[in-house]
């Protein structure tokens, strides 16, 4: 009985994992940073307590950083997103950065209750995958070391 149950939730898994998040994206012209129509917080009609622009500031990459961020995406992330392009659970990571703002990826990590809530584009990646982010409890320095570690993927 038990290995019925284990093979049938691995066999759920595994279906869920390959059909749920196919690669097909539209990919839709805008502002570099962006993919698809301006999200609420491209728009500037952020809901209270989300990141906007103002918030990041970017510069030169800062190898310490990089490597908070790296560990931060072994513990905490690797198990949904590959840095690659292709998906796992959630979307791949390789070109992140070039697809979506700063202000964008960070409140998918620290708000991601708000954004699977409010975003257009974030309501958009949750019908893809099927799953909803987990909250990894980030903090904000937690949340830019690891947006530091996408700028160099």
């Amino acid at each position: 009985m038990r290995t019925r149950t284990s093979t049938a939730l691995a066999t759920l898994s595994i279906i869920l994992a390959m059909a749920a998040c196919g690669e097909g994206a539209d990919k839709k012209s805008g502002p570099p940073g962006t993919q698809g129509a301006p999200s609420a917080t491209d728009a500037g009609k952020a809901p209270a307590g989300l990141i906007t622009a103002a918030d990041i500031t970017l510069g030169d990459i800062d190898p310490a950083m990089v490597d908070a961020g790296r560990g931060i995406y072994d513990l905490k992330c690797q198990a949904c997103h590959s840095l690659g392009a292709n998906r796992v659970v959630g979307p791949g990571w390789k070109g992140i950065t070039e697809r979506r703002r700063p202000e964008w990826i960070m409140n998918m990590m620290l708000n991601v209750d708000v954004m699977l809530d409010t975003d257009p584009e974030a309501q958009k990646q949750l019908e893809e995958c099927l799953v909803r982010m987990p909250n990894q409890s980030l903090t904000k320095t937690d949340g830019r070391n690891v947006l530091e570690f996408m700028r160099t993927l």
